[in-house]
């Protein structure tokens, strides 16, 4: 990484993690473009891949909200004028914070102030807060803002927060906490066609990288977006119990749709948990259930102005 071009003067940075860039990133980043606007200078974002625990506390390290092309993104819609991806490596996990500052920080990015986070810590072991920052500005000429915590139902919002919602199926708590739907992608594969012949033909995902999350198995109302199309549909996520041969699956319903969608690439939008996956007698059972589900879903768009 190379840092800015050489043109940018005077940046307004900022830094984290920002997996899932949720409404506490946001108002974060609201505030970097408000002051870099201000300056009449550049807006800066400097996060790294893959996510730090993953390489300092792999057997801790959390399922992903955002996989880098989804962070990339959401940014682009956010409007900070460049985001940096830096690569964390073993090496990198042993900067400390005045490393991090002196030879990443002030030659790449040129910063005239760094906006963090209330709670934000940097460089090796989480060492270096805002009062390190404070301390290093005042030799490196940049100022430090702090932008205070967003709440949720009372609870400071954080990825862990969100991360606890979309695992409990919790897709309301979980938008709410986003400031948007919780969404995952897929390519359309061949399945069994069990679907068909229950009268609900439906499209396999090929399920995303292991370290995205995915939401508690169940069965969801959810909206998936086929390039310029948006349509409404349901979402079967994980197993198949009432067929014994059936493997766990990601099997998308789209309502009122009929168009070959093989080896297209799907955003599903996951909105609302209907169930929870179930065994059946028979196949005819699990096409009433289907249908059930068929006719909550259309309940659910029509309460929510589908």
């Amino acid at each position: 990484m190379n840092g800015l071009p050489a043109h940018v003067r005077g940046s307004v940075v900022t830094m984290g993690t920002f997996d899932g860039v949720h409404l506490g990133h946001q108002a974060i980043l609201r505030d970097v473009r408000r002051r870099a606007r201000a300056r009449n200078g550049h807006a800066a974002l400097l996060t790294f891949d893959p996510h730090p625990l993953s390489v300092v506390r792999p057997e801790v390290a959390p399922p992903l909200l955002t996989l880098p092309d989804e962070k990339k993104e959401i940014l682009a819609q956010l409007g900070p004028d460049y985001a940096a991806f830096i690569a964390f490596t073993p090496e990198f996990s042993r900067y400390s914070p005045e490393a991090f500052v002196e030879d990443l920080i002030v030659p790449r990015f040129r910063p005239a102030e760094i906006v963090v986070g209330y709670d934000h810590g940097f460089g090796r072991g989480r060492a270096g807060d805002v009062s390190v920052l404070e301390r290093l500005g005042g030799v490196h000429g940049f100022e430090v803002s702090v932008v205070g915590g967003v709440e949720t139902d009372g609870s400071p919002l954080s990825s862990t927060w969100v991360r606890r919602a979309v695992a409990a199926g919790d897709m309301e708590g979980a938008a709410a906490g986003l400031g948007r739907p919780y969404s995952f992608r897929g390519t359309v594969i061949r399945g069994l066609g069990r679907g068909t012949t229950l009268g609900f033909p439906t499209a396999n995902l090929a399920p995303p990288p292991p370290d995205k999350l995915l939401p508690a198995e169940g069965i969801y109302a959810v909206r998936a977006t086929l390039g310029p199309a948006r349509v409404d549909g349901l979402l079967h996520l994980g197993p198949r119990p009432t067929f014994a041969d059936a493997p766990p699956a990601i099997e998308l319903f789209l309502i009122d749709f009929e168009r070959d969608i093989y080896g297209e690439r799907v955003i599903v939008d996951v909105l609302h948990r209907l169930r929870e996956v179930r065994s059946f007698e028979s196949g005819d059972d699990l096409a009433a259930q289907m249908r059930r589900d068929l006719a909550a879903g259309l309940a659910y768009f029509r309460e929510m102005g589908g």
